[in-house]
């Protein structure tokens, strides 16, 4: 944080208390520009210093946050704001998120230990969603006060162009648009708050999207659930809330806990309106769908583009959520209806789901050696795991059997090819090379516990020299290390 920041909050503070912090803690991991610091002092006075970079976004979270605490929604306090707006003291409600106890209860297998919260939380989101959007000045709303076409469209082409293209899956853009366009205006139809029918005799009224509505969101105190980050919400459709939390890709719940906290949720829920199984549910596999859809573009620009590792490691369990709904019924409903409505991106997702390269990772325990094959052309294959490290080697130096007719539209799996490379020998004497270097990180990796470890092969089209030499590394590690589990990708040509 910069000194005129810091010294704003400092400023704040000692008007609040009467004195200057002993103790500034910056706290990290969020995903937006906002810098957050606990501040306190000797004597336990303690709330959370907010700078933004945005003075609107910040006036958005400001006024929110306000009317929500207006309407009895657990939120935190807001206790100062600099002259400027992009300063202010908050409550500090302490440091227990609701995803922390979650990954817990995954790592243990003890989700009764979070269902109760879970379903509070869920149950909670009508409140917010209705009487959170009552009396709302939505014309303060970040970065507009409303969701649309235009919004819904900004999100699937974001998913498209910083997801489905850095894939390297070829589709045709055209038949793909028509489908996403069909989906934006699908999202849009029905209303905001619609679930069926609402109270005779009076209009369906307007409904707050709070946009980024997951645990990591949600603080826990005294075992009661607070919720934060919502500068981005406006007015917009209640299914989208609802997709984000339950259907969170890291969070991985059991089906059986999904069903209890969408079943929360619709029993808060008719409080508001009245509620029709069968149309809620389509509404809400809709947006399961473009929620999902959203979520890989952010993981896509985030993790593929600027390699954080946080998001490369939630695409694989995305996308398994992704063929999930495409493969299987959804509360009931028949998973073909949606390739009835969206055939071209139901298939191209279909064939997306299964790239080797965003598989699922091994979870048993076991060292996992991931052998990749690749084209220089279009960059290192990136590290899914998010570990980093491994090797990555040029196979360029190596006599190319593509530049001769007979080979080009051949493998480095089909024989001709294979006989090339080895009676040449400049191939088998680089393996060994290979197998030297590997066996002994390997050896070491297994026996320290570690559980990841890449190798790739690359070349001039990522066909023939680097894919000889991933299979044959593949089949080397299968055989002399049966404990380990090793995954081939041909990124080029799987």
């Amino acid at each position: 944080m910069d000194t005129i920041h810091q010294k704003a909050l400092y400023q704040l503070y000692t008007g609040i208390y009467g004195h200057a912090p002993s103790d500034a803690s910056p706290l990290y991991g969020s995903g937006s520009n906002r810098r957050y610091v606990r501040l306190a002092s000797s004597a336990g006075e303690s709330c959370m210093g907010v700078t933004g970079t945005d003075v609107n976004e910040n006036k958005a979270f400001l006024t929110i946050a306000g009317h929500f605490r207006s309407k009895g929604i657990p939120v935190p306090e807001i206790y100062a704001v600099s002259a400027d707006g992009l300063s202010y003291l908050q409550e500090d409600l302490g440091d227990t998120l609701l995803y922390d106890m979650v990954e817990k209860a995954r790592k243990d297998n003890s989700w009764d230990a979070v269902s109760g919260l879970l379903c509070r939380t869920m149950a909670l989101l009508p409140k917010i969603q209705f009487e959170g959007a009552d009396g709302l000045d939505f014309s303060v709303c970040y970065p507009q006060p409303s969701f649309d076409r235009r919004m819904a469209l900004f999100d699937l082409n974001y998913f498209k162009y910083c997801f489905l293209k850095p894939s390297g899956l070829e589709f045709n853009e055209v038949r793909l648009q028509d489908d996403l366009e069909r989906l934006a205006d699908d999202l849009l139809d029905g209303g905001e708050g619609c679930v069926g029918s609402h109270r005779p005799g009076q209009p369906v009224p307007p409904t707050f999207l709070y946009r980024d509505f997951n645990a990591r969101n949600v603080m826990i105190r005294d075992g009661q659930p607070y919720f934060i980050d919502f500068q981005g919400g406006r007015r917009g459709p209640i299914y989208y809330d609802v997709a984000s939390f339950v259907w969170q890709a890291r969070a991985k719940y059991p089906q059986e806990l999904k069903n209890m906290m969408v079943e929360s949720y619709v029993e808060a829920l008719s409080e508001y309106v009245s509620v029709e199984s069968s149309v809620f549910n389509g509404r809400l596999r809709i947006f399961l769908l473009f929620r999902l859809l959203q979520v890989l573009g952010a993981y896509g620009f985030r993790g593929l583009v600027e390699h954080k590792a946080q998001f490369v490691t939630s695409i694989p369990p995305a996308l398994a959520s992704l063929a999930e709904l495409l493969d299987k019924p959804f509360r009931g409903l028949d998973a073909a209806e949606l390739e009835a409505r969206y055939p071209y991106l139901v298939q191209t997702l279909r064939r997306l789901t299964t790239l080797p390269r965003f598989a699922a990772e091994v979870e048993d325990g076991r060292l996992e050696v991931k052998v990749y094959s690749f084209s220089f052309k279009k960059g290192i294959p990136e590290d899914l795991s998010g570990n980093g490290g491994g090797y990555v080697f040029d196979c360029r130096s190596l006599h190319n059997p593509g530049r001769y007719e007979p080979y080009r539209k051949l493998t480095g799996r089909d024989e001709p090819v294979i006989r090339f490379l080895e009676d040449d020998g400049e191939v088998l004497g680089f393996m060994e090379h290979v197998y030297g270097v590997v066996d002994q990180h390997v050896e070491t990796y297994a026996g320290r516990g570690f559980t990841h470890l890449s190798v790739s092969f690359g070349c001039t089209g990522g066909q023939h020299r680097s894919v000889y030499c991933a299979e044959h590394l593949a089949a080397h590690l299968t055989e002399k290390y049966p404990s380990i589990h090793v995954r081939l990708i041909h990124r080029e040509h799987p």
